[in-house]
This record gives structure tokens, C-alpha cells and sequence, in this order.
């Protein structure tokens, strides 16, 4: 019989042969690496702030070493895992764990038909981190606080702000919604296998503002940023066009109606711009 205190979690040579023993392989396709870091695991957990019999999403668990510590401190968790293998495995080792649940599948196609919890948890898998938190935050599918582990680069965009290199679309999605703030550089050494890059621990408060946004919002910031060197006078109209038709006249005394000259780029403009914007063209289609 396997649980999670018969795996050192903290042992590349022992997970390797865990994996050996269950018949188990690491697949590049789904961005697995186990964080096998105690330290940067417990200060991740404690950076989510949970409270006993809190309800947790947890994302990619992989062998379950985050699971091990969220159920320790007796939270209620919901994994989501992709790769069969380690369901099979998974299943083995929270077996008599009443407080965890799992849900098998793309975690991209499976979310969405279970019931929200208030925490989001994980070492997220490369290849999907930017897109999942980009659907669930387009989705409204929205948490109290969001702990992640991501691509440094990843985790850059997100907490970009304004006139910033790393500034997109996805800084501005994320600024809609959360307060981002890095936690930690998580240096390749402390994964198994270790990745070619750095890792950071990012964490997403939800603002209690309450702000409304528009439907045409997340559109109107992806159709901004479509052409980052054009001005935003040139993406808006295309944007505009696309909704209205060739109406000449919408796209300046919509500029000017958010004191905007037109010649600004999409990196200059901060959530609250576009977030007027979005309300100055929801306005118009009403």
C-alpha cells in the first residue's frame, strides 16, 4: 500500500524510482516537473492563506507533494491531472483521503463543469499555465487567491504593468480582476526533472473593487494589442469597423472621449484606459 507519506517527495533518485516501480514516465507533452523543494512548497502554501475546510482547486498535482500539505492542513481539494498514469497513481495514494476528490482529464476542457472553489493551487504545466488562468478569468470563473507556479517569463507578463517590455494583453486580462504579485524565483534546481528555465511563485488576490466589465472588454484588449507597432487610432478602427462598419467618424470622438490622442500604443495604456474605452464602445452598441 502507497500514500503520500511513503514517497520522498524531496528525493530525485527516490521519485525516480517510484515512477520506475509503477511503471510511470515523465511526458514532455504535458510539462511535468515535480517542484521537490520543501521550502519553496510550505512557503507556497502558506502564501494562499487558507483556513481549514477551505475548498481548493489544485492544478497538474502530478505525485501529489502539494496535495500532501494541502491535506495535511485539512483543506477540502480538487485535482485536476491530465496524464493517466498518474491518476492511476494518484488514486493509490489519497485512497483514504475523504477530502480529496479528482477530476482526470485537460484540465482546459473539464473545469468548467465543477463547482468553483474559493482558492486556486498549483505548479502549473508550462504549456498551459498562460491559457488556463486566461479562460478561467474570461470565463468569470474567479478565486479569493490564486498561488501558482509558473515560467518566470509567465509570471513577468502577468505582473507587468503600463510602458513595461513584458506588458501584453495578458497583463491587462490578469490587472482586471487580481492584484499580482511575485512571490519567489524558483531556480531549475529545485524541480525534478529540472526545466531549462526559472520558475517564479506568483499569487493573485481578487480586487474587492467589484468593477464591472464590459462584455466587448477582453475583445476590444486582444484586438489592441494585435499589432503591437501600430497605434492604437489604427488597431481601434479596425477593431471599431468590425462591430459598426465603415463609420468614419466613431473612432476619433471615441478617443477623445477617453482623452486619448491616438497616437499612444497598447503598451501605454493602463487596465483603467482600456477599461474606459471598453465602456465608451458598450455604450455605443447599446
Amino acid at each position: 500500500m502507497i500514500n503520500f507519506n511513503t514517497i520522498n517527495y524531496n528525493s530525485p533518485s527516490a521519485l525516480r524510482t517510484f515512477l520506475e516501480k509503477e511503471g510511470l514516465g515523465m511526458r514532455k507533452k504535458f510539462g511535468q516537473n515535480f517542484l521537490i523543494n520543501p521550502v519553496i512548497r510550505q512557503a507556497l502554501f502558506h502564501a494562499l492563506g487558507c483556513s481549514a475546510e477551505d475548498e481548493v482547486w489544485e492544478i497538474g498535482p502530478g505525485l501529489g507533494a502539494m496535495t500532501a500539505i494541502l491535506l495535511e492542513n485539512k483543506l477540502s481539494v480538487r485535482a485536476f491531472e491530465v496524464d493517466t498514469g498518474f491518476v492511476r497513481v494518484l488514486k493509490k495514494i489519497f485512497a483514504d483521503e475523504k477530502n480529496f476528490s479528482l477530476v482526470e482529464g485537460d484540465v482546459m476542457k473539464t473545469w468548467n463543469a465543477q463547482k468553483p472553489a474559493q482558492f486556486l493551487f498549483g505548479n502549473l504545466p508550462y504549456n498551459v499555465a498562460a491559457a488556463l488562468l486566461a479562460d478561467l478569468i474570461e470565463n468569470r470563473c474567479l478565486f479569493t487567491r490564486i498561488v501558482v507556479t509558473v515560467q518566470k517569463e509567465v509570471a513577468l507578463r502577468m505582473a507587468a504593468s503600463a510602458g513595461s517590455p513584458e506588458y501584453s494583453s495578458f497583463s491587462v486580462l490578469c490587472a482586471s480582476v487580481y492584484t499580482v504579485k511575485p512571490l519567489m524565483v524558483i531556480r531549475p534546481s529545485s524541480f525534478y526533472p529540472q526545466p531549462n528555465v526559472d520558475s517564479m511563485g506568483v499569487l493573485l488576490e481578487k480586487k474587492s473593487s467589484g468593477t464591472q466589465i464590459p462584455a466587448i472588454f477582453f475583445r476590444l484588449v486582444r484586438a489592441m494589442f494585435s499589432s503591437r507597432r501600430k497605434t492604437i487610432k489604427n488597431n481601434l478602427t479596425v477593431f471599431l469597423s468590425s462591430i459598426f462598419g465603415n463609420l468614419q467618424d466613431i473612432c476619433p470622438s471615441l478617443l477623445s472621449e477617453n482623452g486619448l490622442t491616438g497616437n499612444e500604443r497598447a503598451e501605454d495604456l493602463n487596465f483603467e484606459s482600456f477599461l474606459s474605452l471598453a465602456k465608451s464602445v458598450e455604450n455605443m452598441r447599446k
